[in-house]
């Protein structure tokens, strides 16, 4: 494997704009798998992998409407 394509937990959560335990929670619910390193068993996590939940995520949110209120 190459390490430079991967992000540990810290900086992934970073990248998704979300807390590493929700990472780890994630990982256990099998939402955003994570890899592991060999020697210190850090998580690690794809940018290719980050980048399509993001944009399978993206796709999920609702649009934010502008309302513009008029009083009678």
């Amino acid at each position: 494997m190459m390490w430079k394509n991967y992000l540990r937990i810290k900086e992934a959560a970073e990248f998704l704009g979300v807390s590493p335990l929700t990472l780890r929670n994630w990982d256990k619910k099998g939402k955003l798998a994570s890899y592991r390193h060999p020697i210190n068993h850090y998580r690690l996590y794809r940018m290719i992998d980050l980048e399509k939940f993001l944009e399978k995520t993206d796709k999920n949110k609702p649009r934010k409407l502008k309302v513009k209120l008029v009083e009678e």
